[in-house]
């Protein structure tokens, strides 16, 4: 017979091999205390406990889902099962099926899944509560992730929050603290923090013989990389290519963090080393990624893959992915962008403004990056008119005197003026209505009456300059413009309102004569003003005083021709050309001179003996040496040369090629 089984030596068993953490053995035996009864709740809760520190997280909770009775009593450890097993939301809906009274662990695991759901506000409200309510030997640890939930809410939801208290005594405290700062774009603080986090991380690890090289490289793995995002900000991207390229290198373990620095590397080589890039976005798009980035990362890595089909020559692939990003990121308009650069590419340009226009017709408010690539599609085409529509979608952004002063200048590209006079008439009410003291108003007051002047509307141009001198009575400037302005419009209104400028006196009292003569005299000799010495000379009544004298100027003497004839009139032609004059005849032939001098078939001297009628035979007198019509024979010794044969014949020495090889 077996003999019976002893709970309480059971159970002192299970307490040895617990503190000895010999799970194996402990798992063994509080299933002989649940066989021998299985209502035992203390090694129910043992037995899920160890296989959760075996990482069994899938057989404990199927034996906690088993007996749903003593579902309460395990609560904690059911959602951090559901957690490790990236059930994130299940693990939400079990600790907040008991209410809201919470125990400290559970308020920690819940902060931890709501992190990991990115619902930072409320997970950040957690931690103050815990840090507030809680004093144990984890309070730096609670610290740094209320450090790294600051650092989140600044970097991805862009909340405007406090800077967090706590002094960076470890390298984890001082990395998150860079993260925040990221967030505020402090990039130069962030750098420093990211260095003082490195030199603080191998100081933790220097006097530890436990951790070895590899280890410690592993563990500055995510610091370097933060760090050589920054430089990549700041536009070393050399540096920053030498870091990841350091760390890559290294192999570290973090998938996240390796799937992140492809993604960076990616970004630097733009349309270059494209080869390179689809290596990293194999990495970057990796299937075991899934909780291991934040939304914000993976629709960075999924904008970049669609980038990277467009600089592939990937067409099809581009258009496929751009049209899933837009169902998947509808908030967003950058693959609308993409999809339109790739018809661009493709010469269809016409495809790429219909298909921004579409978008702008479902969107409420106007899309800058929309309009703005819209206009500038018009004017790749020459289509300036349309431009300037599509810039006037702007709504109150139109109104700015940037864009102003785009409109305008496309306008009068077209020597459009009454169009640009529209344009800055309503710029001018807008922000007069809009923003009556901005700084921007009487800019556009200005530049709207120095066009009005410069394009004959002086009336329009004295209401703008009367309204100038009104908010500022003592610019001089205006008021000259308005007296310029009225001078062509009412001269007698012009001539009172002069009244009104300063005297010369008043003018002069803030010129500085000195600095003025230094100014000419460091141009150089070439621009220094001239002055005549004085000399003393006797007045009209006698007296002597020191006058100017004025400098004579010499007077050239004309410069006449050679045979000038003064009685006779001169030529009034003489000006022109010889061969754009009247009587211009041309240049006169020698007729004594022989027709067809030259190559083509004429001759010098007697040229009877090609007459048929005056050759001997015809005369009837024979000679046996002339050779007869038809014979092959030829003399040597005519007198006269044919046409081809004035010149004597003469072999031509053959040329000596140049670079020839030389003798052997």
């Amino acid at each position: 017979m077996a003999q019976p089984v002893s709970l309480p030596n059971l159970y002192s068993d299970l307490n040895r091999f617990g503190q000895n953490q010999e799970y194996e053995r402990a798992l063994k035996v509080a299933n002989k205390i649940l066989q021998e009864s299985p209502n035992e709740i203390e090694a129910y809760q043992c037995k899920v406990i160890c296989l959760i520190n075996l990482e069994k997280f899938a057989d404990a909770l199927n034996i906690i889902n088993k007996d749903k009775s003593t579902q309460g009593n395990v609560r904690f450890e059911k959602a951090y099962c559901e957690y490790r097993l990236n059930r994130t939301q299940e693990a939400v809906t079990t600790l907040r099926t008991g209410g809201d009274k919470l125990d400290n662990r559970c308020k920690e695991l819940l902060a931890q899944v709501l992190y990991r759901l990115e619902e930072y506000e409320e997970c950040y409200k957690l931690y103050r509560d815990l840090i507030k309510n809680s004093q144990d030997d984890f309070d730096e640890e609670r610290q740094t992730n209320l450090c790294a939930v600051l650092a989140s809410l600044c970097l991805w939801d862009n909340n405007d929050v406090e800077e967090p208290g706590s002094e960076d005594g470890t390298y984890e405290l001082c990395y998150n603290h860079a993260c925040y700062l990221i967030g505020k774009d402090d990039l130069k603080g962030a750098e420093e923090k990211l260095r003082q986090a490195e030199a603080l991380c191998k100081e933790s690890f220097a006097d530890d013989p436990d951790v070895t090289e590899e280890d410690m490289d592993d563990e500055l793995a995510i610091i370097r990389v933060q760090l050589a995002y920054i430089l990549q900000k700041l536009g070393k991207n050399n540096e920053a290519n030498m870091i990841y390229n350091q760390v890559q290198k290294q192999k570290p373990s973090d998938v996240g963090l390796m799937a992140v620095l492809s993604n960076n590397v990616i970004a630097i080589n733009k349309d270059q080393n494209v080869f390179d890039s689809k290596k990293k976005m194999k990495v970057a798009t990796a299937s075991n990624l899934k909780h291991k980035l934040s939304a914000v990362q993976k629709q960075d890595i999924d904008i970049n893959q669609c980038l990277l089909h467009m600089y592939s020559n990937q067409g099809d692939q581009c258009h496929q992915l751009a049209g899933k990003l837009k169902e998947q990121y509808p908030e967003i308009e950058t693959p609308i962008l993409i999809e339109a650069a790739q018809y661009v590419r493709e010469k269809q340009t016409s495809k790429a403004v219909q298909l921004l226009q579409d978008y702008m017709q479902t969107t409420d408010s106007p899309v800058v990056s929309v309009i703005l690539t819209i206009a500038q599609l018009h004017l790749s085409t020459g289509s300036v008119f349309k431009a300037c529509d599509a810039l006037k979608q702007l709504g109150s952004l139109q109104y700015r005197p940037g864009l102003v002063s785009a409109l305008v200048t496309l306008y009068m590209s077209q020597e459009d003026t009454e169009s640009a006079i529209e344009v800055l008439s309503a710029a001018v009410d807008w922000n007069r209505k809009n923003n009556p003291k901005s700084e921007a108003l009487q800019t556009l007051l200005k530049v709207n009456t120095n066009f009005m002047l410069k394009h004959g509307s002086p009336q329009q141009a004295i209401t703008l300059l009367e309204e100038l001198r009104k908010s500022n009575p003592s610019d001089h400037r205006v008021l000259a413009q308005l007296i310029s302005a009225y001078s062509k419009v009412d001269p007698q209104k012009a001539q009172k309102i002069s009244r009104d400028l300063p005297s010369v006196d008043d003018i002069a009292q803030s010129v500085d004569v000195d600095a003025l003569e230094t100014a000419f005299s460091s141009l150089g000799p070439k621009y220094m003003k001239k002055t005549l010495k004085a000399e003393p000379s006797p007045g009209p009544s006698g007296d002597s005083g020191a006058l100017l004298q004025k400098k004579k100027k010499k007077k050239r003497k004309t410069k006449l021709p050679k045979n000038y004839n003064p009685d006779v009139t001169p030529d009034p032609e003489r000006w022109l050309p010889k061969k754009e004059r009247s009587y211009y005849r041309g240049k006169r032939k020698d007729k004594k001179k022989d027709i067809g001098k030259g190559s083509q078939g004429t001759t010098f001297g007697n040229v009877d003996y090609l007459d048929a009628s005056k050759s001997p035979v015809a005369s009837g007198g024979g000679d046996t040496s002339s050779p007869r019509p038809g014979s092959a024979t030829s003399t040597a010794s005519s007198a006269q040369s044919g046409p081809r044969q004035q010149k004597p014949g003469h072999q031509q020495k053959k040329k000596k090629g140049k670079g020839g090889k030389g003798k052997r």
